[in-house]
């Protein structure tokens, strides 16, 4: 009897013991997971600070009177287009042309070097890539006008580039998360064509416009009312209407304000180039992309969507996801929109854009491109992008009004 105690006893002892390594290690699988989970939300809103140089210049060629240079080959100076490499902290870039060569085996590219701006490309060792060739209306040979928005959170500086010839329709153009206004004077010959004045706004927390109190990203839940205060610029400067041209998370920005803005009748249409459609689904792609587990992710969404995240998150307020769902909420896209959107975006999966089109046609156009990566599509094919706005936007510009109250 006392052998057989003795014997319960040590297998209370290792049980107990046993249980408390499993309840140990469950401890720290959800604390681990509830690190990376907040790291992943905070990512999302917290804006950048600066660009990382991810870019290796590895040589400057001088091809007679020209230039050219060797990069290190990377998924974005693979492709073929024009685009720039920026350096010396972003103060200077280089415009980048076609490829001269690719050298799979030493990892290097060698292509056109179009022109130089604003410092010494042979000096430079790293940079980082990007689809915004010009940085100053000034490269596109166009005189701008430095103008101030009175936002929520403050004044905020715009470029406004006049059309020769102006209707009374103006583009505003609304750039990405972690981009500047600088991002969108690629669609100002497109709107200038139309005869349309270009209002290339700042908003808050981007670097030029001033912070929010939180100073977090809203996603679009707080940016619209910056868009907001931009419309009412544009109608206090002579404008009947407004096209919102927007990028990447410009794009949902844009979808909020025509959903919420108090002055949304004054929106005539919308351009969009690689916009978030659907958030839920942008921050899976991203979760997947960075190997994060896919119930992570989700815990991060969470966090970012519930009251109790934002201390964790930083945010003032829960960002609502499902307010941004534009293909749940299909059918209340009541605004003529056109969507650019390459189905090679590594960033912002295409998907959602074609189930939108899919399910409103009658407001969503979905001009698909192929090979750009994100928000590239202008810099892949900027004939055919100029092209498809062009040839959509011309029949709405000064003749339709909106079909909402």
């Amino acid at each position: 009897m006392a052998s057989s105690v003795q014997q319960s006893n040590t297998w209370l002892k290792w049980g107990l013991l046993g249980a408390g390594a499993a309840g140990a290690a469950a401890v720290s699988v959800v604390t681990a997971t509830s690190a990376l989970a907040a790291y992943f939300a905070r990512r999302v809103v917290t804006p950048e600070k600066a660009r990382i140089d991810d870019v290796s210049i590895l040589a400057v060629i001088h091809h007679g009177p020209e230039l050219q240079v060797v990069l290190a080959a990377t998924p974005d100076t693979t492709v073929e287009g024009r685009y720039a490499i920026y350096f010396d902290d972003g103060r200077a870039h280089a415009v980048i042309g076609g490829i001269v060569a690719y050298v799979p085996r030493e990892g290097s590219i060698t292509r056109e070097v179009l022109a130089v701006v604003g410092g010494d490309l042979r000096t430079a060792t790293r940079g980082f890539w990007s689809g915004s060739i010009y940085a100053h209306p000034q490269e596109l040979g166009l005189e701008s006008e430095d103008v101030t928005l009175e936002l929520p959170d403050g004044p905020a500086p715009a470029w406004l580039v006049r059309a020769p010839n102006a209707v009374a329709t103006w583009a505003i153009v609304v750039h990405g998360r972690g981009a500047t206004r600088s991002e969108g004077l690629r669609a100002v010959p497109a709107a200038h064509l139309l005869g349309m004045n270009a209002l290339l706004i700042s908003y808050r927390n981007d670097g030029d416009a001033p912070a929010a109190a939180d100073r977090r990203y809203g996603l679009g839940v707080t940016e619209w009312r910056d868009v907001e205060a931009a419309i009412d610029y544009a109608v206090a400067h002579g404008a009947k209407d407004v096209v919102l041209f927007g990028y990447s998370m410009g794009g949902a920005i844009s979808l909020q304000a025509a959903d919420l803005a108090r002055n949304r009748r004054h929106i005539l249409a919308m351009v969009l180039d690689g916009p978030v459609i659907n958030w839920v689904n942008v921050l899976a792609h991203q979760a997947q992309l960075n190997r994060i587990p896919d119930y992570v992710g989700r815990y991060g969404q969470l966090m970012l969507s519930h009251p109790l995240g934002r201390r964790i998150t930083g945010l003032a307020a829960p960002v609502d996801l499902k307010s941004m769902d534009w293909v749940a909420r299909a059918v209340e896209l009541r605004t003529p929109t056109l969507v650019l959107h390459s189905i090679d975006d590594d960033f912002v999966p295409y998907e959602p854009t074609a189930e939108l089109a899919r399910r409103n046609p009658e407001m969503v156009t979905f001009e698909p491109f192929s090979k750009a990566r994100h928000t590239k599509e202008w810099n892949v094919d900027p004939d055919r992008w100029e092209n498809a706005v062009e040839t959509w936007l011309r029949p709405r510009v000064g003749r339709y009004g909106l079909p909402r109250e």
